[in-house]
């Protein structure tokens, strides 16, 4: 099935470009928003798979429009920022208010549609690298230090796994586990932290200090 797409941004040659390239790639954008309070209304007229969301808008930006969706539908779409600037403060606070992924503006046509299906298809668009790019600067501990300390060793190990970028699968390979006791830790981690998907498990994780920002993949 094809995903349905929900264009938000301020820029009407913006949107207008971002239709053109994701309708190239076989994509189809049901609706557009020209700013982050007529995105609520928009989804619940539309119903997209995903939201396309500009994180800097005049009035109410895509952070706040993100947890409007999150707080107020029993079944919201997934939300990709899209954004100028890969260490922007509202991308970082965007990925803490539930959206599953960012986007430059510049990426290519080809990573537009692919970062739209895969986080359709319920997987986090999930760029490691760039997550601790927005975290460096931020001391570790804050608001999340309690919820992280709930995390037994084994959920903070694959805690760890997941902000290396590795899937559930590749996790029980590493641990040697069955792919069924990752879901579960990888579940009761979501539940703890109070986190909607992966991207935002691993920004929580950097700011209390379960990842450090000298955490390099592979590792």
């Amino acid at each position: 099935m094809t995903p349905t797409v929900l264009l938000a941004d301020d820029e009407p040659l913006v949107r207008t470009g971002l239709r053109a390239l994701l309708e190239a790639q076989g994509l189809t954008v049901v609706g557009e928003a020209a700013d982050g309070a007529e995105v609520l209304p928009e989804v619940r007229r539309s119903r997209p798979d995903v939201v396309l969301m500009d994180v800097r808008m005049p009035g109410t930006d895509g952070i706040e429009a993100t947890r409007r969706l999150l707080a107020e539908l029993a079944e919201p779409p997934k939300v990709l920022v899209v954004t100028t600037f890969d260490n922007d403060d509202y991308v970082h606070e965007a990925l803490l208010a539930g959206a599953s992924g960012f986007l430059l503006k510049r990426a290519r046509k080809e990573e537009f549609a692919h970062a739209v299906r895969t986080v359709a298809a319920g997987e986090s668009l999930l760029f490691p690298e760039a997550i601790r790019r927005l975290v460096t600067t931020r001391p570790p501990g804050g608001r999340f230090a309690r919820a992280a300390k709930t995390l037994t060793r084994r959920e903070a190990e694959v805690l760890r796994l997941v902000a290396r970028g590795l899937s559930n699968q590749d996790i029980a390979a590493e641990l040697v586990i069955s792919l069924e006791t990752v879901k579960t830790h990888v579940g009761n981690i979501f539940g703890k932290l109070g986190a909607a998907n992966r991207s935002q498990a691993v920004v929580i994780a950097y700011e209390s200090g379960v990842v450090a920002p000298g955490h390099l993949a592979g590792q």
